[in-house]
């Protein structure tokens, strides 16, 4: 094992253990991912004001990292205080960090041994892989931390890599997420184009690949203060630039940005709503229909508009993969019009069928769509789309049998991204009716009911064999994850029928 990779485990482990110190005083991951946000923030940018670096920045001396080092007990922690209030008024990603901080350790002397052992550490000599890692893992460990509800900001990393290594994004090219959570697909991306073994990036290059290639928005506070810090992190921005990652709801309007590549796995829950009160003094929910010229349809299902949302986004060459559930691929009314709009505008190629339990939000059925936009046309674009089936028969659960890249490695192989054009089906109706790899024309998809693209061909085994069923524990999930499925279809129903 290498000094480096030791270096890495023993700091994990380190912020680990203080991670379950804080636990005892009632402070939760996310709360303690925050404050090591604020810390480590604080604690990178004295780094780099000094030699080798000695660059001028944005923090007033009153409230940088060594205003903290010095002080102890009451006064840090009223300091401390002082020091998130101050920095949210600041501008650019500085601000954006801070914005709405608070301080969630009350005990000042274990702030003080936070700030101490984050103090021992020379964060911006440490490569971009090690601290990204640090922070990855942190991230991911509080997206398992069911109280928090942070999983559904969190799209499985396995997935992401599977996307990113389909699309294949180039050098100066740009790349947006309209819901870009803790910003896993940014990173994914990132790594891809950094990657010498794809490519040997100029110094413009990089630049451009640093500065000016991600477009995201997150509106919620917490998860986009994480998204910053991670790419931060892995040196995607900079401390004094402006934020590329807006807290504003990106489906309110066509604010004219287009990019060549869009990745993103918008939020799960099928209605936009707002909650406001009436004249009884009661809170009441009310169905959020966005009106935009440029969409083909109004509705308040949310996936349906960042369908639409994201085909905007694209350039006419610009491609698309975006994870969306089941209720995308056969809803009827606007969902049909959508579908059939999607087919037409632009060549949706490819459909990953996604297997349950691989998800942090239980009972999420699942899919990855591929789609590249195109110039207007009196033709439908789309002349076959292909289906990867990586859901019948395929068991994942979080803990015991979690999705791993190499589990998708034959999609990718499949998919053929050097060529797409020259694919093989891998089902056959008598020489091999198992194969997941199959393609239906767009003839075939629009004479189907609703043009629905909710497609299945391969047998569920545990049906059918009852010698062979799988581990209890793995039947108990899949039982658990329905049931689930089903109450938050009865509670939207209850919602719309309630008006509540």
């Amino acid at each position: 094992m290498s000094n480096e990779t030791n270096n890495t485990s023993s700091i994990i482990s380190k912020v680990w253990s203080f991670c379950n110190i804080l636990k005892d005083d009632g402070v939760g991951y996310g709360d303690y991912l925050e404050q090591l946000t604020y810390l480590l923030f604080l604690k990178m940018a004295d780094e780099f004001s000094k030699p080798p670096h000695n660059r001028k920045l944005p923090i007033p001396a009153q409230y940088n990292w060594e205003s903290l080092t010095s002080k102890s007990g009451a006064a840090l922690e009223g300091h401390y205080t002082t020091v998130l209030r101050e920095l949210s008024k600041k501008q650019g990603i500085l601000g954006q960090i801070f914005t709405k901080s608070q301080n969630k350790i009350q005990d000042p002397a274990k702030l003080f041994k936070l700030i101490d052992m984050i103090d021992k550490e020379k964060w911006s000599m440490m490569g971009t892989d090690v601290k990204g890692k640090i922070y990855e893992r942190l991230l991911e460990r509080n997206a398992e931390d069911v109280k928090s509800g942070a999983g559904q900001y969190f799209t499985p990393r396995p997935l992401i890599k599977a996307m990113v290594a389909c699309v294949q994004p180039q050098p100066m090219k740009t790349i947006a997420d309209p819901a870009c959570g803790t910003g896993g697909f940014f990173l994914a991306a990132y790594d891809y184009i950094a990657d010498s073994q794809n490519f040997s990036l100029t110094k413009a290059q990089k630049a451009f690949l640093k500065n000016s290639t991600f477009y995201g928005n997150e509106i919620v506070a917490g998860a986009r203060r994480l998204a910053l810090m991670n790419m931060f992190l892995h040196n995607i921005g900079d401390i004094d630039s402006e934020t590329f990652i807006l807290p504003t709801d990106s489906l309110v309007a066509d604010t004219g940005l287009r990019v060549d590549y869009v990745l993103t796995n918008p939020p799960f829950g099928k209605k936009s709503s707002m909650t406001f009160t009436n004249e009884e003094g009661e809170q009441e929910k009310e169905d959020l229909t966005y009106n935009r010229q440029d969409f083909w349809a109004t509705t308040s299902n949310k996936q349906l508009n960042f369908v639409q949302h994201i085909r905007t986004l694209l350039k006419t060459t610009g491609k698309a993969a975006v994870v969306l559930p089941d209720n995308v691929l056969f809803e009827g009314g606007a969902g049909e019009t959508v579908r059939k709009k999607l087919l037409e505008t632009t060549d949706l190629h490819t459909i990953l069928r996604l297997p349950t339990g691989i998800f942090y939000a239980q009972g999420v059925k699942a899919n990855v769509l591929f789609f590249d936009n195109k110039p207007a046309s009196k033709d439908p674009w789309t002349q076959e789309v292909w289906f990867y089936d990586y859901r019948t028969n395929i068991r994942h659960t979080l803990k015991k049998s979690p999705l791993k890249f190499e589990d998708l490695a034959e999609f990718i192989k499949s998919y053929n991204p050097a060529n797409r054009h020259k694919r093989k089906e891998t089902w056959h109706p008598e020489k091999n009716p198992e194969g997941r790899w199959r393609k239906f024309t767009y003839d075939e998809i629009v004479a189907r009911d609703k043009t629905s693209l909710d497609i299945t061909w391969l047998k569920d085994k545990s049906l059918a064999d009852l010698d062979n069923l799988p581990d209890p524990d793995l039947l108990a999930n899949d039982i658990i994850e329905n049931l689930e499925a089903a109450v938050e279809s009865f509670k939207e129903i209850m919602i719309t029928i309630n008006g509540k």
